[in-house]
């Protein structure tokens, strides 16, 4: 193709007189002009091109341009040049001058007259040049109007080049039905439709997802007999793909290779697109490992939808370990900005966000340019946690660095908000979108709608539900479902019933989802028989349940102790071959466990071992739950051991249920284990966990134990629970440090936190009994400044404890006692 290659480097010379400085009185450094830099690429006479440009050193500008000159007025036939030398409006433009000039125009311009003063459309050769560097630019219109006005040419001759430049750009843009027509014009103008031809329209099709079209145009190929091409193929395959049928692409890759047309690598990635699109995930992993087999080595697009298909199937270290071979220097195939993607995509998932924001770190200090979509994956990521400050971070970079943020961005910051319980906020965000001229879509309202109904706001919720409708946007399933979930977190059972009427009006058929967030709304609301119904209902309708739908039933069963009705629905989820997820069978095994048939709970945690995954953390903790409940406390601490050599990391819950377990069985020294476990593994203790530490403490006796969980309760104070704070008091002064015990009460008093009568009773109870009626009376005195009112019995407890104490001290208690409560009296 390249004939020759020109550099006028004499322009870079320090002497050339474009770069002589103005003189000056000032002693200044001397500022450079932009350098020209000038390449000529030739390929024939006729389509020259021109690489001009500069280099601006100052200002760290560049700028390259590519100029065709095409056919010249010196260059046309001698009758034409006499016709173009005699009128002064005849413009001897390059090509590339004409392009630019047209562009310039809008379509109500006079763009023929523009034309039919270019000396340059006597000759034919021009035509296709110019059809291609307009194509080019991906201006339809223009392209269409010059296109008409070539055809209205005496020299204008159809080509096969021109129109399949002309249906490619009609693919580009989505516009089947006009690349169709172009080839049917095409015949008329007897053109002969060739492979480059078929191989346009059949990507038209393929790019508006009509692979049927796609295959008859084939079969019409063949018919004129066209042989195909490897592109015809792919570019089929394509079709078949991109539109989710890959049990299609694969039978066309069939004939391909039956027809002696043999696969290359945009073929073996266009299947696995496929694949991906179609949510074959195992099929494409498989497929990947039948392409190790041959000659054709993968790239990053391959690898890209390799990673994609981990993910998807949460194989996240094997994607990880596919991202760092990519990094590695003798990898023939780097990653670029969608491997990174993918990769804090992975992150998000998984929820290891401060990795989202490694990744992309890096993948700046790597010299990749974060595109939009980029941004917006690491803004999801921050916005699915409800870290709405990262989320805000992100956002503002999106637009410090020249992005102008989409529809995606927005509705990825405003259900940041949502999730971190900011429903203003989320709306402060929805009017910005929609100031900023951007239409707020589905998902927008769906996101928006969470936002106000997870938090409580229910009734502005379904006002958004009729303003999307007035604004246009329909709702969808995920809009129903949505404000389901949000009626059955916040008990208002009457909306379900409105919500669901709503649904039917509008002709939205309700699908798994939304069935599965209506029956756990009604489940939660303790509403069974409508609950019950809505199933049937669901079952009518052909609508499949899942493992979801009868985790909700049997659970739902479980807390309103129909235990009966829960199993029932344990055998039907068996007899229709609904898989089973641990969740489910988690459900059950409590199930059992509250009827006492411990054996069965047994013989369900048995067969979930035996599957492939194994009980997670969820199942041992309902397990420990059932030992506990069967008072097998041997039982409990050996399964908790297994969760240890298995893998399980044990979560505060099982924690806390092992605990409870071990104090009920009277083997307090056990929780004290449990407990150095959990700091070991750093898992955080919540006031249920301090509470039977506590417990454990006070059966044992251990006083330096308990200062320790003293030591590491007291930040928590303020925000502690009167039952915790009561236990803590209790144990101390069980122990009989009543000294220790009032001062702690002091400082828990000190943050503020809220007292009542029952933690006072605590005080009292243990003052009495080491015998210190003086801070007895003192607190009782403490209750009445803080306006709670004390209990006759804690009056008659110091009273009887006045008749013991000796006739001294029994008048001043009863003084004491009658003084306090003559000014209760008052």
């Amino acid at each position: 193709m390249v004939a020759s290659l020109q550099l006028h480097s004499h322009l870079f010379s320090p002497t050339h007189p474009h770069t002589n400085s103005v003189s000056s009185p000032f002693p200044r450094k001397p500022k450079r002009k932009p350098l020209p830099l000038i390449l000529r690429c030739c390929s024939d006479e006729t389509n020259t091109k021109k690489l001009v440009g500069f280099v601006d050193y100052d200002r760290g500008e560049r700028q390259v341009s590519v100029h065709v000159s095409g056919v010249r007025k010196s260059d046309l036939p001698k009758r034409y040049q006499l016709r173009v030398q005699g009128d002064r409006f005849q413009k001897d433009w390059p090509i590339s001058e004409l392009v630019s000039k047209i562009l310039k125009l809008n379509q109500r311009e006079d763009i023929d007259g523009l034309l039919n003063r270019w000396a340059g459309r006597f000759s034919r050769k021009n035509y296709s040049i110019l059809i291609r560097e307009i194509s080019q630019t991906g201006s339809i219109d223009h392209c269409n109007q010059v296109f008409n006005w070539m055809k209205n040419q005496k020299n204008y001759c159809a080509r096969n080049d021109i129109y399949n430049m002309m249906i490619r750009l009609h693919a580009r843009h989505n516009r089947t039905d006009q690349a169709r027509g172009l080839f049917f014009e095409m015949q008329k103008w007897r053109c002969k439709p060739d492979a480059e031809t078929y191989n346009a329209l059949i990507s038209a099709h393929g790019r508006a997802g009509q692979w049927r079209w796609a295959t008859n145009i084939m079969e019409d190929m063949l018919r004129a007999a066209v042989p195909p091409t490897r592109s015809t193929y792919n570019n089929l395959i394509h079709a078949c793909g991109s539109s989710g049928n890959w049990k299609e692409a694969l039978k066309v890759s069939k004939r391909m290779t039956e027809n002696g047309v043999g696969p290359d690598l945009v073929t073996h990635n266009t299947i696995l697109s496929a694949f991906k699109t179609g949510s074959q995930y195992s099929k494409a992993l498989s497929y990947f490992e039948l392409m190790k087999g041959t000659k054709i080595r993968p790239d990053t697009t391959t690898l890209n939808i390799i990673i994609h298909c981990h993910i998807k199937l949460k194989q996240f270290e094997k994607a990880i370990n596919i991202f760092h071979s990519m990094r590695d220097k003798r990898s023939q195939c780097g990653p670029d900005i969608v491997t990174f993607t993918s990769i804090i995509h992975l992150y998000s998932v998984s929820g290891e966000i401060e990795n989202c924001k490694a990744v992309f770190d890096t993948m700046i200090s790597e010299g990749f340019k974060p595109n939009i979509i980029s941004y917006n994956t690491l803004l999801g990521a921050y916005a699915a946690r409800g870290m709405s400050e990262g989320a805000l971070s992100v956002f503002n970079d999106i637009k410090r660095n020249g992005f102008r943020p989409d529809v995606v961005s927005y509705t990825s910051l405003l259900n940041a908000y949502g999730r971190s319980g900011k429903p203003e906020r989320a709306m402060e965000v929805f009017n910005m979108m929609k100031r900023n001229n951007l239409k707020p879509n589905v998902v927008t309202y769906n996101a928006l709608i969470d936002a106000f109904g997870s938090n409580g706001f229910l009734p502005e919720a379904v006002e958004l539900l009729h303003e999307m409708e007035r604004n246009g946007v329909q709702p969808n399933v995920v809009s129903v479902s949505t404000l389901l979930a949000c009626c059955g977190r916040y008990g208002r059972n009457v909306k379900i019933d409105s919500i669901l009427a709503a649904a039917d009006s509008r002709g939205i058929c309700l699908n798994t989802v939304a069935y599965n967030s209506a029956i756990g709304s009604y489940m939660n609301g303790g509403e069974y028989d409508e609950a019950l119904d809505l199933y049937r209902l669901m079952r009518e309708k052909n609508v499949k349940p899942d493992s979801v739908t009868y985790n909700v039933l049997i659970n739902g069963c479980s807390k309103m102790s129909k235990y009966t009705e829960a199993l029932e629905f344990l055998d039907e989820m068996m007899d229709l071959n609904v898989t089973m997820s641990n969740e489910v069978l988690s459900s059950a095994i409590s199930v059992y466990s509250n009827q006492g048939q411990l054996l069965k709970a047994e013989s369900l945690f048995s067969k979930m071992k035996m599957t492939h995954d194994g009980p997670d953390v969820v199942a041992y903790t309902t397990m420990l739950h059932a030992y506990s409940d069967a008072e097998k406390w041997d039982d409990a601490f050996a399964l908790f051991q297994e969760m240890e050599m298995k893998g399980v990391e044990p979560d505060l819950i099982a924690c806390s249920a092992l605990m409870r377990a071990f104090n009920k069985g009277n083997q307090p020294a056990k929780v004290l284990v449990v407990a150095e476990f959990m700091q070991e593994r750093k898992i955080p203790m919540n006031d249920a966990i301090y509470f039977e530490m506590l417990s454990a403490c006070s059966i044992l006796r251990d006083w330096k134990k308990t200062i320790e969980l003293v030591g590491m309760m007291e930040a928590s104070f303020n925000v502690m629970s009167i039952g915790l704070m009561n236990q803590l008091l209790h144990c101390i002064g069980k122990l009989g440090k009543i000294e220790t015990m009032m001062k702690i009460f002091y400082k828990i008093v000190a943050t503020g936190a809220e007292i009542n009568k029952s933690t006072y009773l605590v005080l009292l109870k243990n003052l009495l009994a080491a015998g210190n009626w003086r801070k007895y009376l003192e607190v009782l005195q403490w209750m009445e400044d803080s306006g709670v009112e004390a209990s006759g019995d804690m009056y008659q407890s110091i009273l009887a404890f006045a008749q013991s104490s000796g006739p001294e001290y029994s008048v001043i208690i009863q003084n004491r006692v009658e003084s306090l409560r003559r000014k209760t009296c008052v």
